[in-house]
């Protein structure tokens, strides 16, 4: 089946534009009002900027739909009965006619049935801190869903060099953009180096093309720091992940009901310093996701 699409996105895909997707989960279930309305503007601005098509991806109400807009983005941001909706719920949701915002690894689904090959992100999930059996769907969706996946790395509050080497494990490549080693989400450092580093458009579309050629079917992780002016220091991160997590632990805080709850604290003990982080680099991923998407359209044209 294909996935509805919006009028610009029917277009882009008809006429082989340049194409980026967009994760609806930042905006319902991330980002607190009216921060999520800023993330959707300044993201899909960015995109656009890059001379590419946006396309927000949801389940609304029960259909895979590419491009969220009007009144249903609206509904999103307003976060009306808007569910989670990972790859393993998305036939549940679609089943109950249910509005469902998507996760990374829900978001890849998508791309994958609309045929979209770039995809922008604040950061992914990984492995998770003091418990490594337990771990995001999005390592396993990357590693079995052709995307080029920009963000700024893993989410600080997990364990990060277990992440990185699960991604090793799994054979997603993950390449710096910018950086030599992994980002920390909120911070430029973490002083895990990567193997692959690639600063322009052109050398990313190049190596992924020739990643499809060999008939690899992971997705691509592309890997840029957050803006410099807008980072936070990682001591400054640590501290605060660590109390948030002792935090969580005193509240009895378990299971999907975990990040936001880290999230939220460590927006309190940065004293909102995250949300504004969170912003700036969810925008300049979303514009080097366009700039790589005009330059795999302008590489096959």
């Amino acid at each position: 089946m294909r996935p509805r699409a919006t009028q610009p996105v029917s277009d882009a895909l008809g006429h082989g534009r340049a194409l980026v997707a967009l994760e609806s989960s930042v905006l319902a279930q991330g980002l607190e009002p009216p921060y999520n309305r800023e993330a959707a503007l300044r993201m899909t601005a960015a995109v656009t900027a890059a001379w590419a098509v946006p396309a927000i991806t949801a389940i609304c109400r029960g259909e895979p739909t590419l491009g969220l807009d009007g009144d249903d983005l609206e509904r999103f941001l307003l976060r009306a009965g808007v569910r989670t909706v990972s790859a393993r719920d998305l036939g549940v949701a679609m089943a109950e006619g249910a509005d469902g915002a998507t996760t990374v690894a829900g978001t890849l689904a998508l791309c994958e049935l609309g045929g979209l090959e770039v995809f922008a992100t604040g950061g992914i999930g990984g492995v998770h801190r003091d418990a490594p059996f337990d771990e995001s769907a999005d390592l396993v969706e990357l590693s079995r869903t052709p995307v080029i996946v920009v963000c700024a790395g893993a989410k600080s509050i997990l364990d990060l060099p277990a992440t990185l080497e699960r991604l090793e494990t799994l054979g997603v490549p993950v390449v710096g953009c910018g950086t030599d080693e992994l980002p920390g989400f909120f911070s430029t450092t973490t002083g895990l180096r990567l193997t692959s580093r690639l600063d322009r458009p052109a050398q990313i579309a190049r190596a992924w093309r020739a990643h499809r050629a060999l008939g690899r079917r992971s997705a691509m992780l592309v890997v840029q720091p957050p803006p410099a002016d807008a980072a936070i220091p990682t001591e400054i991160v640590d501290a605060a992940t660590r109390a948030a997590l002792h935090a969580a632990s005193l509240a009895g805080v378990r299971g999907a009901a975990v990040t936001p709850f880290l999230l939220g604290q460590i927006q309190q003990r940065t004293e909102g310093r995250s949300v504004h982080t969170n912003l700036a680099l969810l925008e300049a991923n979303a514009r080097l996701a366009g700039e790589i998407a005009v330059a795999l359209v302008e590489g096959t044209s």
